[in-house]
């Protein structure tokens, strides 16, 4: 069995609950559940979110053709995952953090989607598919890395509300197209 941990440390905000095989939600966050790490008082930010994702497969020959019985799952840290709720005074701040740590549950939860799409319906060479499985989860995973780094960026971390709230639509839209894709392969 291949065993691949990804961790992803986010310098905002996010928790440590696993989401499901059967996966239909992202996981919802909240301050006291996930966040139970000491804060980094050092760090200009005001949380953070530690996640992981981690996949392994079994793998069967059936005529000259190899299938795999993946298992896909995504972790918050809470244990990792730390919030400076005393300094923030103000419950409107603390939510709109709290909403943009949430984006980056919800961008996991697409990874995760994508990640069960696209390993499970690809066709492996018997010689070569660990490397092929291995070569396209790390594709994935950094497709994901590049795009929680451009959200924290293009946000200002969350700072910038009007960037926010166009990453809120790109965020939905992708987790609505992901689903669908599902869907679709299930049929």
């Amino acid at each position: 069995m291949k065993k691949l941990l990804i961790p992803i440390l986010f310098l905002l905000a996010s928790p440590s609950t696993a989401f499901k095989q059967d996966f239909t939600e992202p996981v919802q966050l909240n301050w006291e559940t996930h966040y139970k790490a000491k804060a980094d008082q050092r760090s200009p930010f005001f949380a953070l979110t530690a996640m992981t994702w981690k996949y392994s497969y079994e793998s069967t020959t059936y005529r000259n053709r190899v299938v795999i019985n993946l298992e896909n799952e995504i972790t918050i840290d809470k244990d990792r995952s730390w919030v400076k709720l005393d300094k923030i005074r103000d419950p409107d701040v603390s939510a709109s953090l709290l909403h943009h740590e949430q984006g980056h549950a919800n961008i996991q939860y697409i990874l995760l989607l994508e990640a069960d799409r696209v390993l499970k319906n690809r066709n492996y060479s018997l010689k070569t598919y660990k490397a092929q499985i291995s070569d396209l989860a790390n594709q994935i995973g950094s497709f994901f890395d590049t795009m929680q780094k451009n959200y924290d960026e293009e946000t200002e971390h969350g700072s910038n509300h009007k960037m926010q709230g166009r990453w809120d639509v790109i965020i939905q839209d992708k987790m609505n197209e992901s689903r669908a894709a599902l869907a679709e392969l299930k049929k």
